[in-house]
């Protein structure tokens, strides 16, 4: 279909863990829609994928070996880290040969010397700066390494703020968990360089010359935040952290332009993805906040709903600055609901609220 959402753009920058795999399984349609979208480019180049992370343990070589393990075609080439990113940044605000402690793996200390600095690991060999990324293995050792030489003046990048880290057993601490415990012991912030903030997008979109990119990923907060603060378009998909509440309670600064299931929507019309599509659903505006909707018994397909009524939520929190509830009206509305709030968390800050009970 060559109007389909992945061939109207010339590279897709995809997150990996939550859209492409979660833990040691791959997403479900991830791999196909891949294949699919560079079978349907006929003539025309298919778009340039690049794999975009915020997870900054590994090395590209060996990201790009774990995605080839479940059938994605991947070049180291085409890897985007956290890492590199943070390795970059640090470059430039330090002097060529600059001495950085490590808080993280030897793949994070790799790119360290890369680009043209001098890992440590010790505070006592005086650090111009600190770099932190991912490592299951990261101990209060090296933390206290880290927050002397940070209280010593040294210079702090983080690869990542992420909270959680998606795994097939649930969520597990983030990068973000453990610069949280640096900042409690500095009472210092670090510069960040994955997303949502622009320099791991900037890396990516420095290895082409990229005339329409779209950001694709299962996370509000990093993703789709850091697609808007590039004013780049971007498709959500529900394989991950974010959840539907989640999405219809985003703030401005994180609402995605495309909803889908899953990678299966970049074969879909860049039309039918879009939020706001038209849908077989009517949702209105009562007693201020409270959001109403009903759905077609025809299509009680969650992530259609869910196009059609973000826009709407999204008005009603941007106009009255309260929590929107949403109520369901007829057995295909609950359904739907019912899917919305499976894996919902409490991540919607109070701004959504929905619950489903025989009795509505």
């Amino acid at each position: 279909m060559p109007d389909s959402l992945g061939l109207a753009h010339d590279v897709l920058l995809l997150d990996l863990d939550g859209t492409l795999y979660t833990g040691a399984t791959a997403v479900p349609h991830a791999v196909e829609a891949l294949r699919s979208i560079e079978a349907r480019a006929g003539e025309s180049p298919a778009p340039r994928v690049l794999f975009v992370t915020n997870n900054a343990s590994r090395a590209p070589a060996d990201v790009a070996a774990h995605l080839a393990q479940f059938g994605f075609a991947a070049d180291p080439a085409d890897v985007v880290t956290s890492a590199q990113a943070a390795a970059r940044l640090l470059a430039s605000r330090v002097p060529t040969g600059a001495r950085v402690l490590v808080v993280g793996t030897d793949a994070l200390a790799e790119q360290v010397a890369q680009a043209g600095l001098i890992p440590v690991r010790d505070a006592s060999a005086q650090p111009d700066a600190v770099i932190q990324g991912h490592s299951p293995d990261t101990n209060w050792h090296i933390l206290a390494e880290a927050a002397l030489a940070i209280r010593g003046g040294a210079l702090w990048v983080a690869a990542n703020r992420d909270t959680t880290l998606p795994s097939d057993r649930g969520l597990l601490p983030g990068n973000g968990a453990m610069v949280a415990a640096l900042e409690a012991a500095t009472s210092e912030t670090p510069l960040v360089a994955g997303k949502p903030e622009k320099a791991i997008f900037h890396d990516a979109l420095d290895r082409g010359a990229f005339r329409s990119p779209l950001v694709v990923g299962d996370r509000l907060d990093t993703d789709i935040a850091g697609a808007r603060a590039l004013g780049l378009p971007s498709l959500y998909v529900w394989t991950g952290v974010s959840q539907p509440l989640d999405v219809l309670a985003a703030p401005v600064d994180s609402r995605p332009d495309h909803l889908g299931a899953d990678l299966g929507a970049l074969l879909e019309r860049a039309a039918t993805t879009r939020v706001g599509a038209p849908a077989p659903i009517t949702a209105t505006a009562t007693d201020g906040a409270m959001l109403t909707v009903a759905v077609s018994e025809e299509v009680i397909d969650p992530i259609v709903a869910l196009r059609a009524v973000a826009p709407l939520a999204w008005d009603l929190l941007d106009r009255f600055g309260e929590p929107v509830t949403v109520r369901p009206e007829g057995a295909a509305a609950k359904a739907v609901l019912r899917q919305w709030t499976a894996r919902a968390r409490s991540s919607a800050c109070g701004r959504i609220s929905a619950s489903v009970s025989d009795d509505d």
